[in-house]
Parts: C-alpha cells; sequence; structure tokens
C-alpha cells in the first residue's frame, strides 16, 4: 500500500539506507515542508518499506513545471521487489493529477538502472555529492509537449 507520509516517517529509512546511519535528528531536508511538497510511503503490511519525497522544483534546462525526487530509498531487505517502483509510479499519477510538466532527480550511479526502467533519462554527466557518492542527474517527461 503507498499512502501519503509525514516527513518524521522517512527519517529512519533516510538515515540507515542513504545516510550511514547519520542521527534522526539530521536527516530532515529544508525541503521538507515546502508548498505543495508531499512524501511517499510504501508498507508491506505495516512496515515501511520504501519513501521518496517529490518537490515542486524546475531543472535549469527543462523549464516550468517541474517535480524534484529526492530522498528515494528503500530497505535492504525488501530491494528487488517492486516496492519502489510502484512508488515511483504513484508518483508519477500524483503529479499527472497537479499538472507537473515533468519529474527529476539526483540518482546515485548505482541507482541509474532502476530509474531508467522507469524511463528516466540521464540528462548530465556524473558527479560528485560530498560524503555520499557519485551521482548523475536524470528525468522524465511527465505531461506531453
Amino acid at each position: 500500500m503507498i499512502r501519503r507520509i509525514s516527513p518524521a516517517e522517512t527519517l529512519h529509512l533516510r538515515s540507515t539506507v542513504l545516510w550511514g546511519n547519520r542521527p534522526l535528528a539530521d536527516c530532515g531536508l529544508a525541503t521538507d515542508a515546502v508548498e505543495n511538497g508531499f512524501h511517499l510511503g510504501c508498507f508491506e503490511d505495516d512496515r515501511l518499506v520504501s519513501i521518496g519525497t517529490f518537490i515542486p522544483e524546475n531543472y535549469k534546462e527543462k523549464g516550468d513545471g517541474g517535480f524534484r525526487l529526492r530522498a528515494m530509498a528503500t530497505d535492504p531487505a525488501y530491494t528487488g521487489r517492486g516496492f519502489g517502483a510502484e512508488l515511483i509510479k504513484f508518483a508519477i499519477n500524483e503529479l499527472r493529477s497537479v499538472h507537473a510538466s515533468y519529474i527529476w532527480c539526483n540518482a546515485r550511479t548505482v541507482a541509474v538502472g532502476f530509474y531508467s526502467r522507469l524511463g528516466f533519462e540521464v540528462i548530465s554527466e556524473e558527479f560528485e555529492i560530498p560524503g555520499v557518492g557519485p551521482h548523475f542527474d536524470m528525468f522524465s517527461q511527465i505531461a506531453e509537449k
């Protein structure tokens, strides 16, 4: 089941999956409360197994109507079982309902295949996020041009 969740509900997976068990108090994002942004969680029974944060933010060369995916994470015990993909598909339907034009993200290099299978394309050279690792910017058109 996928539903909207609070920023606080994202912190555990952000810490354990993305940021090397950083204290939960350090796992919030400045954009967590941005207007029209939202957080999604995918649940297996009552366990939160995948998360993503979606905020209105345009990509420099793609025009208006953009949403950025941030802090996507899936519990390693549930990786490869489709939970992350279902969360992204659900999010894209949500974004269509608010007339978003596209979605983009900074994808970890190891996740490029995951996003590519969901229709995202690489739109940058590889770059390093200090303390996190190598990434690419990725993009997927939502609305018809």
